[in-house]
């Protein structure tokens, strides 16, 4: 249909290989609703008469309910196919009349942004749903004694209510950069035409806000050749996928008969083909695995659009799988991890012993020496040839022997109370005295999570009116419809 000026129609391989339309299914419905609003629009400034207007929604709404048959060729996108079964349908005298005061090139950047804009919502949601698991989990695990890690080398002793917050943090800016990033996604460019606009007097603010549009892309080259909020969406899922990679790291390792710290429910593991006693974190894996694809799409999409010069290029065509595919192994590893979540099996006695057999407490001892007026760097070298001693001897710091400490050369201490600070100081005391804000400290841990519980509160709000704006103007659009076409 598109090819009229050319004169012939493209062969079998070539046809295939312009083609979009493996990847169009997704947008199928934003493209009828977005050629509802448009040619609500025209008839609004005079441009279709009723009776044009009415034939074009029927057609648009028995698509709309699936009734999209295969037409008399191939066409190349969705676009194409959407517009030449209306004209099937009605006529080319109606139905011709559709695509007027618009291109292929505004029309596939609104379908993109609404199926984006929804996307969003629905990452918003997910992630919000793995928080409050997180939290949850937290919850009942805030005396949970575990070893905190630098370099996978047991740094201090900590709480796993502390671990599990810290992730929860870390989603929360995920959602952050989503809900950001709408408002620049949610700008309608339906309108723009090809590159330079229209001469016919149509109100662009009109469909923008049938649409559930905050505004509009204004600039009609930008309008339809820029890819940036693509590029910004994708490296906002990578980012979110690398948190649930390195969560999955954390749980591959700790699921391990080495550490046996927690164990995955059977629903997230494999077994092996060959050995029977292996039960596979194979879940997780693959989310380490599929956040590399996604990483990839960055790249893919950035390398696209970097080379391009102005106005569109068929190239962005090649985006759109990548947005895609992005978008299903996102909001799946959300719903996976934190399905996951709900079912592990944590290993308490296991991290506790770990922590216990540890010389995790050194930290705080050299802390105590810091109260009593002795220079930090003092400290550190006076308890890090305690720890030496210790190790020596295959012994915890509480063990040693007053004869074992006095191979320490210090003169800013005595012995015995270096003694008796080794004996007052336990993984509990640690946990009980450590009271700076945000710290693995016990006391902390109750005033997250009750101000983790209070943000989900406000954001799960901040996602419902999102959801609530869009809704009620295609509500407000499907009137329309019903009453344009009695």
């Amino acid at each position: 249909m598109y090819r009229s000026r050319l004169g012939g129609t493209l062969d079998e391989i070539t046809l295939d290989y312009v083609s979009s339309m493996s990847d169009d299914t997704d947008i199928v419905f934003y493209d009828i609703i977005g050629s509802q609003a448009h040619s609500i629009m025209l008839y609004e400034n005079k441009i279709l008469t009723k009776k044009d207007l009415k034939k074009i929604l029927v057609a648009l709404e028995d698509l709309k309910k699936g009734k999209i048959s295969q037409p008399d060729f191939e066409p190349e996108d969705i676009h194409e196919l959407i517009e030449s079964l209306v004209i099937k349908k009605i006529g080319i005298d109606s139905g011709g009349k559709m695509h007027t005061a618009r291109s292929r090139n505004d029309q596939v950047s609104l379908d993109i942004r609404m199926k984006i804009r929804d996307d969003v919502n629905i990452l918003c949601q997910c992630i919000m749903d793995t928080i409050k698991e997180l939290i949850s989990l937290a919850k009942h695990h805030t005396n949970t004694i575990m070893p905190l890690y630098t370099h996978l080398q047991q740094a201090q002793v900590g709480v796993f209510s502390h671990y599990l917050i810290s992730y929860a943090d870390s989603l929360f800016r995920d959602f952050d950069r989503f809900i950001e990033l709408y408002q620049r996604i949610n700008q309608s460019p339906l309108g723009a035409g090809p590159v330079g606009g229209t001469s016919l007097p149509i109100n662009r603010d009109s469909t923008a806000k049938m649409l559930g549009f905050i505004g509009i892309v204004e600039n009609s080259i930008d309008a339809t050749s820029s890819r940036d909020f693509v590029a910004e969406y994708i490296a906002s899922v990578a980012i979110l996928m690398t948190n649930l990679s390195r969560i999955s790291e954390d749980f591959i390792i700790w699921s391990s008969s080495e550490f046996s710290f927690l164990e995955l429910s059977d629903a997230f593991t494999s077994p092996s083909s060959v050995m029977p006693q292996k039960k596979n974190p194979d879940i997780l894996e693959l989310t380490r695995g599929k956040t590399s694809q996604v990483i990839g799409y960055v790249t893919s999409i950035l390398s696209t659009t970097k080379g391009l010069s102005s106005g569109y290029s068929r190239d962005l065509q090649q985006t759109k799988s990548s947005i895609w595919s992005s978008s299903k192994i996102s909001i799946t590893a959300l719903i996976v991890i934190k399905s996951m979540l709900s079912t592990i099996t944590i290993n308490e006695e296991n991290m506790k012993r770990v922590t216990e057999d540890s010389y995790l407490v050194a930290l705080d001892l050299a802390e105590k020496l810091v109260k009593l007026g002795i220079p930090f760097r003092t400290s550190h070298k006076i308890i890090g040839q305690l720890v030496q001693i210790a190790t020596n001897s295959k012994k915890n710091l509480d063990q040693l022997t007053l004869d074992e400490l006095s191979s320490i050369k210090i003169k800013d201490i005595k012995l015995v109370k270096l003694m008796d600070l080794i004996q007052e100081t336990s993984i509990i005391s640690s946990l009980n005295e450590r009271k700076s804000k945000g710290s693995s400290g016990l006391s902390e841990q109750k005033r997250m999570i009750m101000q983790r519980n209070k943000k989900i509160t406000t954001y799960n709000g901040k996602i419902k009116k999102q959801n609530m704006a869009i809704k009620k103007s295609l509500d407000m659009l499907s009137k329309k419809i019903k009453i344009l076409t009695k």
